[in-house]
């Protein structure tokens, strides 16, 4: 009964005169400007800041705890419950502060670019320029009346609102909240426009395996022959640039499905980062930066306008979020057949892992329920080492379920579609961070431009000890010196030493999943 009482409020709210619906984008950037939330760069991006959010906030992130999909919820620190009736409490107090407001702002979109799975959504904003975000970040229909389907998903942000965590349950003034049952979205006290963006993406990762779809965080690209390939990676490993070939085009940057028909991007976006920004190295992002664009706390010269990519002092975490038809080379619509080749993208400042290596299906599965990276020295206080960095299948902030579902999952699609899967090192080769270099990026590329086209299928490999990956012997393009993760290295014995330490730390994080069936244990490193 309280869902229809919530649903009769919003629809009256949603009814009054100052209620836009639907605005065009420059209408949207338009109302952005006169309400003084950002300004335009030269190129026409509008560019904003968020406040004291500068990126998302995961301990204030909560599912509402409900019959339908309590049994199903990972729940802990990443998936935290919260009452119904707390809920509703501060739903209904979001609400009446939006009905005091002069303007707000709903458009329609979808999550989903595979008709057959597409999310419709209604997202209801404070800000114009929250709106812009979501414009561009969700699939926009061409047309209004394709939307006419029932029970979409809302998502309702109202960043003035402030929770008080004694009276309103939650953490801090920061909320965002997903329930299931009521399909709506929550978000409240942070200004951060990633959180519609993640929050949808999480839902898609409880809804789609329930309708037997792959949810993947990762990016994909097509080539000419209709060979798809994904590419797994954390912040920092080279996803992006490593994605956006010019002589393939992208499906998408960050979250997709694989159905049994094939891959399809789930957004109409992309939320690309943009710290140290240059044109030479990054074209496509940097190109995209143009009107309709959103440009989120970078640095803006206050007389000409000009963007400073390199300075960081807002946020490590400035972004560009500009739809999917600004990359020249984009698929639309944003679906493709299955993968070719899967790439697992890590960037180890151990400097222990090969550049690349051929990873069986066991080997597949454990690499992605770990998903591994390095934190550098320097990033965070108190980080004066690099440290090993784990987040299970690429993305766990944003896995509603267990881990063993997604990469059970991954492995079925691995055997039925004959998947060739690498594990590639960006990171540091001949020593460790500090001491030893960046794997050469055109390496890098040399090495993925192989495992595209097959070249390395049949090419002689030998077998890591520790880690037991396959290494090829030759790979195009490559000196084969730099193949061999030890043959970089000055001293023998501090190369067995930084390996080792990194092989207890796989097998260290490795111990939190079951079940987990044994082969797939045992493809872990062995010291």
């Amino acid at each position: 009964m309280k869902a229809l009482k919530q649903t009769s409020k919003l629809d009256f709210i949603l009814e009054g005169s100052g209620v836009l619906h639907d605005l065009p984008l420059p209408k949207l950037i338009e109302k952005s400007l006169l309400r003084n939330e950002g300004i335009l760069t030269p190129t026409g991006a509008l560019s904003v800041e968020t406040g004291a959010y500068t990126g998302r906030s995961p301990k204030d992130k909560f599912i509402v705890k409900e019959s339908s999909i309590n049994n199903l919820i990972n729940w802990g620190p990443i998936n935290q419950p919260i009452d119904k009736n707390v809920y509703d409490a501060l739903y209904n107090k979001v609400l009446t502060y939006l009905e005091k407001k002069e303007e707000l702002f709903v458009s329609k979109g979808y999550a989903g670019a595979d008709q057959r799975y597409k999310l419709p959504l209604v997202v209801i904003n404070e800000f114009a320029w929250h709106q812009v975000f979501a414009r561009q970040l969700f699939i926009r229909p061409t047309q209004l009346h394709e939307h006419v389907q029932e029970n979409p998903f809302k998502i309702i942000s109202a960043p003035g609102f402030k929770a008080v965590p004694e009276v309103d349950g939650t953490n801090s003034e920061a909320f965002v909240i997903i329930s299931f049952e009521e399909r709506v979205v929550l978000i409240g006290g942070t200004e951060y426009a990633g959180e519609m963006k993640k929050s949808i993406f999480s839902i898609m990762n409880l809804l789609l395996p329930e309708q037997d779809v792959l949810s993947m965080h990762c990016s994909a690209n097509v080539g000419n022959e209709g060979d798809v390939a994904l590419f797994f990676g954390l912040s920092g490993t080279g996803k992006t640039t490593l994605s956006a070939d010019p002589t393939r085009s992208l499906i998408g940057d960050d979250e997709h499905g694989w159905s049994t028909n094939g891959v399809f991007n789930i957004e109409g976006g992309c939320y690309a980062k943009c710290a140290n920004l240059s044109e030479e190295n990054e074209p496509e992002i940097w190109n995209a930066i143009r009107y309709g664009t959103v440009l989120e706390n970078v640095v803006i010269d206050s007389n000409t306008r000009l963007p400073s990519f390199d300075d960081t002092c807002l946020t490590e975490n400035t972004r560009a979020a500009y739809p999917l038809e600004a990359i020249p080379n984009a698929l639309i619509p944003s679906v493709a057949g299955h993968p070719n080749t899967i790439i697992f993208l890590t960037a180890d400042a151990f400097g222990v892992l090969p550049p690349i290596s051929k990873l069986t299906k066991e080997q597949a599965m454990y690499h992605f329920l770990s998903g591994y990276t390095s934190k550098l020295a320097g990033t965070e206080r108190g980080v004066t080492e690099p440290e090993a960095t784990f987040s299970t299948c690429f993305g766990s902030p944003f896995l509603p379920l267990p881990a063993h579902r997604y990469a059970k999952m991954l492995g079925e699609k691995i055997v039925a579609h004959n998947v060739n899967v690498y594990l590639v090192n960006t990171g540091w080769s001949g020593g460790p961070y500090g001491i030893g270099k960046r794997m050469n990026l055109r390496y890098t590329r040399a090495m993925i431009q192989a495992a595209l086209e097959g070249n390395l299928t049949a090419v002689e490999t030998t077998v890591d000890p520790i880690f037991g990956l396959q290494i090829p012997l030759h790979c195009p393009g490559v000196p084969s010196e730099v193949l061999q993760p030890k043959e970089t290295w000055a001293d023998a014995e501090a190369y067995h030493s930084k390996a080792k330490e990194l092989a207890r730390n796989f097998n260290k994080n490795f111990e939190k999943f079951s079940p987990v069936a044994s082969e797939i244990k045992q493809a872990g490193p062995r010291i």
